[in-house]
């Protein structure tokens, strides 16, 4: 047969689309031509796949015109993860596997000049793609990608070691034994599905069941106001501003967020993971953990947010279901903190180009950390501040209006005199306050199926429950201090999450007096 099919998947942001690699072998000029919108690294193929197959013993078509049709021919494909395809493709319409037999699978993977199979991004995202399209199809991908994409609830994944490996299970039935490949290793045709066939082996995920060790919240002493409202943006999924002089306390504070968030789902687990298998940062020690990312305020707009060709997830993305810790946050280009203002409102990003869009998850917790001033000691009662007002004025406006508003609590950090560091004791464990904070979040979840910060709309009005005492209070409060409609709905979010720590059914006067306390710095600017 001159003509084979094999199937594959082809990333565009977070989708996984199926790719038919269709190989045919004419009579003509001896060539490997490859056609359907291919990117450098899938036309780099050919000679890959021309020496794996050679040096694995097996025969190459010298002889034929060959020609590679990745179909659809509109959709962009990138990195080497068609090489496998392609070679069995190649071997099929020659006649040395059976190709009858390739489509009720998958292949994935990089081939060296050797033959053997490399990793790849985004398997992960693969096995999730016919996880929710409910496709029955077996995945074939190499070491490590194919531990990752057995994560997904009842997949199939199957690991190949070697072009050879996939080739002895494809053998055709009365075929003989292929060149290369000694009678001792090679497999019956037709062998069973799970059999250790030299590297052909069905794999079954076992993720790490225990909770990662992370930095305690006891080791920070003092503080209780900056802990109180963490605990309060843990138990409601809120973002963070902590403001106060260098070496007060920010970043150490900030380290040990992530310890006090609840587990995460299966599902948010493998979301998490597939954003980071696309950006080539999984690790299955990781497996389950809420991810903190902490990059440095020389990151530009396309790092924080995602970009390039084709499109890669960002920070952001890469944070999803967990936390983005920006430290010197005036510090960073505004044009990157501008860009964070849609997906702290909407939990999702979209890169949009001339030719393609990609939209990526972005529901992630911010905790910035800044300094008052330039100096950083405005207000200290131990340092005397070096800065000029025009000098407070221009670094305090480097975070705009609009972005302040989506934060929703500002917190100060003040600086411990050395003998309240040096004599307090051990403040309250991370276990302790995590505890409080997924009762708190289970109780959100059993009355309106989402975190508190996620309410939108009617559902406000619907799930807060304030009492007439509480919202006359309120009314007031929001008219003199000149509270924008965010800034108000944003107070209610953060007295309702007060609630639930406290176990009410109400959100009471008490509740939205405390959350006011935490939105008054953001409203007039920092």
């Amino acid at each position: 047969m001159s003509l084979s099919l094999v199937r594959s998947r082809a990333l565009l942001g977070l989708e996984a689309t199926e790719v038919t690699v269709e190989v045919h072998l004419a009579n003509g000029l001896p060539s490997l031509t490859l056609v359907g919108l291919a990117d450098v690294e899938v036309k780099e193929a050919r000679e890959r796949v021309r020496c794996a197959i050679q040096n694995s013993g097996l025969e190459f078509p010298n002889n034929k015109r060959i020609t590679v049709n990745l179909a659809p021919a509109d959709l962009p494909k990138d990195s080497g993860r068609l090489d496998l395809p392609i070679a069995l493709g190649i071997l099929a319409a020659s006649g040395q596997i059976d190709g009858a037999r390739l489509k009720d699978y998958e292949f994935a993977g990089e081939l060296s000049l050797s033959g053997a199979l490399r990793p790849v991004r985004g398997a992960l995202a693969m096995a999730l793609a016919l996880h929710t399209g409910q496709v029955v199809s077996k995945l074939v991908l190499p070491p490590d990608s194919a531990e990752e994409a057995a994560l997904v609830p009842d997949s199939q994944v199957y690991r190949a070691r070697h072009l050879l490996d996939v080739v002895r299970h494809f053998a055709l039935p009365n075929a003989s034994l292929l060149p290369g490949v000694a009678a001792d290793t090679a497999a019956t045709p037709g062998s069973s599905d799970g059999a250790d066939d030299g590297g052909w082996t069905r794999v079954v995920a076992a993720p790490p069941s225990t909770r990662a060790h992370l930095a305690d919240m006891a080791d920070v002493k003092g503080q209780a106001g900056p802990k109180r409202a963490l605990e309060i943006a843990a138990a409601g999924g809120h973002s963070v501003l902590l403001s106060g002089p260098p070496g007060s306390g920010k970043s150490m504070l900030a380290q040990r967020f992530a310890g006090l968030l609840p587990d995460m789902s299966c599902e948010e687990a493998l979301q998490s993971a597939a954003i980071a298998s696309l950006g080539g940062r999984f690790s299955m020690e990781r497996w389950g953990q809420r991810p903190t990312c902490s990059p440095h305020h020389s990151a530009s707009a396309v790092a924080l947010v995602g970009g390039g060709s084709p499109p890669r997830p960002g920070e952001i993305s890469l944070a999803h279901h967990g936390v983005l810790f920006l430290d010197e946050l005036p510090e960073f280009p505004r044009a990157a903190l501008e860009a964070l203002r849609e997906p702290l409102e909407t939990g999702t990003i979209t890169i949009a180009r001339a030719a393609r869009r990609a939209e990526f998850p972005a529901r992630f917790q911010l905790i910035g950390a800044m300094n008052p001033c330039p100096c950083g000691y405005l207000g200290s009662s131990t340092h005397a501040c070096r800065c000029t007002p025009d000098q407070i004025h221009r670094y305090q406006s480097k975070l705009s209006g609009p972005l302040m508003d989506r934060i929703d609590l500002h917190v100060e950090v003040p600086a411990l005199p050395a003998s309240d560091l040096l004599s307090a004791p051990c403040g309250e464990s991370t276990d302790d306050i995590r505890h409080r904070c997924a009762q708190a979040r289970e109780r959100a979840h059993d009355r309106q199926g989402k975190t508190n910060h996620a309410l939108v709309g009617q559902e406000i009005d619907t799930h807060v429950l304030l009492e007439a005492a509480a919202a006359k209070f309120l009314q007031a409060a929001a008219a003199q201090l000149g509270w924008s409609a965010r800034g108000t709905h944003r107070t209610l979010k953060i007295a309702r999450t007060i609630a639930d720590l406290a176990g009410v059914q109400s959100t009471q006067l008490a509740h939205v007096a405390e959350a006011m306390q935490y939105r008054r710095r953001g409203q007039a600017g920092v």
